[in-house]
Order: structure tokens, then C-alpha cells, then sequence
């Protein structure tokens, strides 16, 4: 995901970082990132670093502003009328980078990127520095139904910059540039317990119960990969069970002015087993939970963005204790259902166990210690700096800047 979009291109027999832009209407405003997801490390959370260009005329007259907002829109945009719109900010800053703030905590050091942009780019370009809270909520998107149009529900992540007398002033369209990036989380490096859960029921004119027992052989799954769950079942009562239903379950709460909960199947399956009075059985089923199987469902929540080339099954919410969930918009978590059924008088009685799990993304390999010292202490980065000028105008020249247009991540088939 992040470590997908922060590449290194290559121009002929040179190498440079690759850049994604957009430019307003006019092409008098462009904003320039160096990536588009943002991780959430649950210790730390990485800053988000960019450049605006401007043309000076636009300077002359006006103010410009860069702006972050997570909002939660819980209502199709077509709904959206006389002034009422079914969506919630969660967060708002707002930057102002020109006439620079005289705020003390405004002049940050810019990052090695900003620094090469602002050399490249030249007069006009301004560095912007954002600090996501780690209380919001990552980037997730509601699948919406064929006939649904505008904007998904879900909770998103927007960078606005315009030029304007004050922010609250409504700015021109033509001279604003919208782009939208992602907050996302990765697997935590050291996984809960062994998932196990089990339950008995009593029958009539049976003296001993019906006994299932389910457990799956760890604690995180990655999206795409699939998910083993061992099945035992005693049966030592007078009834015989003839079916076995395997299911892994979405659980999504809505966390608005009331929570509301939601599940969604992604992944199934039904076996016509036969477990006779006093028997057990024993069996390892395996499904394996994917977008691809699940996209006619409505309400089903993604990760991100929703373009099928480009995001999957939302990953498991991962929060602090003690966090405000009223700030999280969305919430996704996931469990196995395993269900035994047995019939009496043609009505199916079942028994069942659910075995919670955690859904995420693999993190990204680690740095070896010497790359990350050398990048602390500013000898080496992506791009590299020199205080030589020949050297320094042909490194510059190794940024590879690109449209910001989702790419298709085919490494990703969920």
C-alpha cells in the first residue's frame, strides 16, 4: 500500500523519487506529495509532507491556505440539499502558507524531499507540514449499490489548498486543488493469542450434550491469504448432525449519534457432514475472504478509495485504549462462525461458536540500522544532497513527477 506509492523511478540510467502532483483547473495552483497513504505505526504517526506551487499573480492580491479535513460521510452525495449534507468532519486544520505565519510552532524544518521540491520548483513553492491525530480513524470506504452515484459513504482523508482573503470565503473552484490520500494501519508486530472457542448444548432424552470446539491457527491473517479453522465436534447425544456451516463474518459499527452494527458475510461454506450418535469428527476448513467474491454487496466496507484495481476488504480497526470511538466513524472487525446443525421434525436446530480475528496488511520490511542512521543524520536519503551545485542541479533533476491518479496495484488481487 504506502511503500506501493512512494516509488523509485527510473529515467534511462538514472534513478529518482518518484513525485505525485495536481494542478487546479487553471494550473496556477499545483500541490506536490512525495506519497499518498500515510501510516498509523500505534506508537507514532507519519507526518504528512508536500509542496504547493502558486502563480504570483494569484500572490499579489491573496492569502493561500492548505487544508486537512477527515470527514465521515454517512449519506449519498446526490442526497445533499439546501444546504443539509449527510456528512460529519471529524478534523479540520488549516495551514496558512502565504504571507508565512510569524507562530513560532509554524517554522518547521522541511524534509529532505521538501527541500529538493523547493530548490527544484523555485520561487512560489511553499512546504506544508500536517500532523494526523492518531485518535481519527483510518481511510474506509462503504461499497456503494449499482444505482448509487457521487461520493461513497465511508471516511476520508482531503488536502484542499486556494487562495483566498481568509479561509471561511468561498473559493474559486477553477483555483483550487482537491486531492484525497489515505490513512492506513499495518498487522501489530506481535500477534494476540491463538483464537479457540467452544460451546455445548443438552437435548432431550439425550443424557450428555452435544459438544463443538473451533480454533483457528493464529491470531492475524493478511488480506489475500487463507484462513485455516479446525472443527471438533462430540456428538453423544441421541440426534445426528448433518451440516456444518463454516462462515467468516464483517462486523461493521456505525459510530454516529447512535452505534449501529452491521454484518456482512464475505466468505462461506455449507458441508452436508453427517455426525452420528456418539461420534466426533474432526476437519480443517479453509476459506479465504476476498473483494473479488464480494462485490455485488452493498455496505461492505474497504479499505480506502473504492476502485476495485485499487483497494480490498478493509482492514481490522486497531485503536488505543481509552479512545474516543465517537471519532472513529467506522469501526471493522472479523470473525469465523463455525454453526452445527441438527433437524428435528424438519426444523434445524444448530449450535455455534465465533472465533474473532484480526484482518490487516503485512508491515513493510524495516531498514537495516545503518540506511536509518544515515537518513537521521541527513547523508542519505531518497534523494541525496551534496553541497557540490553540479551535483545537486543533476539530482534535482532525478524527481519523476507524476499525476496524482490512483495507480492499478495488481500485486493486490482483493
Amino acid at each position: 500500500m504506502a511503500e506501493l506509492f512512494h516509488q523509485v523511478g527510473t529515467m534511462g540510467d538514472k534513478s529518482g523519487t518518484r513525485v505525485f502532483k495536481k494542478s487546479s483547473s487553471t494550473g496556477n495552483i499545483t500541490v506536490y506529495l512525495g506519497k499518498r497513504d500515510f501510516v498509523d505505526h500505534l506508537d507514532y504517526m507519519e507526518s504528512l509532507d508536500g509542496v504547493v506551487l502558486i502563480d504570483p499573480t494569484l500572490l499579489s492580491s491573496k492569502q493561500a491556505f492548505v487544508t486537512l479535513t477527515c470527514a465521515f460521510r454517512y449519506g449519498r452525495e446526490d442526497l445533499d440539499v439546501l444546504g443539509l449534507t449527510f456528512r460529519k468532519d471529524l478534523f479540520v486544520t488549516t495551514l496558512k502558507v502565504y504571507p508565512p505565519s510569524e507562530a513560532p510552532d509554524s517554522h518547521l524544518e522541511p524534509s529532505h524531499l521538501q527541500e529538493r521540491l523547493l530548490r527544484k520548483l523555485g520561487p512560489g513553492s511553499f512546504p506544508f507540514t500536517f500532523q494526523i491525530p492518531q485518535s481519527l480513524p483510518c481511510s474506509v470506504t462503504l461499497q456503494p449499490g449499482p444505482e448509487d452515484t457521487g461520493k461513497a459513504c465511508g471516511v476520508d482523508y482531503e488536502i484542499k489548498a486556494f487562495c483566498g482573503d481568509r479561509t471561511e470565503e468561498k473559493s474559486d473552484k477553477w483555483d483550487t486543488v482537491r486531492l484525497v490520500i489515505r490513512k492506513v494501519q499495518f498487522a501489530p508486530e506481535r500477534p494476540g493469542p491463538q483464537p479457540r472457542a467452544e460451546a455445548t448444548r443438552q437435548f432431550m432424552m439425550s443424557d450428555e450434550p452435544l459438544h463443538i470446539e473451533a480454533s483457528l491457527d493464529k491470531a492475524i491473517y493478511y488480506h489475500g491469504k487463507p484462513i485455516s479453522i479446525n472443527v471438533h465436534i462430540r456428538n453423544h447425544t441421541m440426534k445426528t448432525v448433518r451440516r456444518i456451516i463454516i462462515s467468516v463474518r464483517q462486523y461493521t459499527d456505525i459510530c454516529l449519534f447512535n452505534t449501529a452494527q452491521y454484518k456482512c458475510s464475505v466468505a462461506s461454506e455449507e458441508a452436508d457432514i453427517s455426525v452420528g450418535p456418539s461420534s466426533t469428527l474432526c476437519k480443517v476448513f479453509t476459506l479465504t475472504p476476498l473483494l473479488s467474491n464480494n462485490r455485488n454487496k452493498q455496505g461492505l466496507a474497504l479499505d480506502g478509495k473504492l476502485k476495485h484495481e485499487d483497494t480490498n476488504l478493509a482492514s481490522s480497526t486497531v485503536w488505543q485504549e481509552g479512545a474516543n470511538k465517537d471519532m472513529l466513524g467506522i469501526l471493522v472487525s472479523y470473525r469465523v462462525k463455525v454453526k452445527a446443525l441438527t433437524w428435528r421434525a424438519g426444523v434445524p436446530r444448530g449450535l455455534s461458536v465465533e472465533l474473532p480475528f484480526t484482518l490487516m496488511h503485512p508491515k513493510p520490511p524495516v531498514q537495516s540500522p545503518e540506511v536509518e542512521k544515515m537518513e537521521e543524520t541527513g547523508d542519505k536519503n531518497l534523494i541525496e544532497f551534496d553541497t557540490n551545485s553540479d551535483e545537486v542541479e543533476q539530482q534535482d533533476e532525478d524527481i519523476v513527477f507524476e499525476n496524482f491518479a490512483r495507480q492499478r496495484l495488481n500485486a493486490l488481487h482483493m
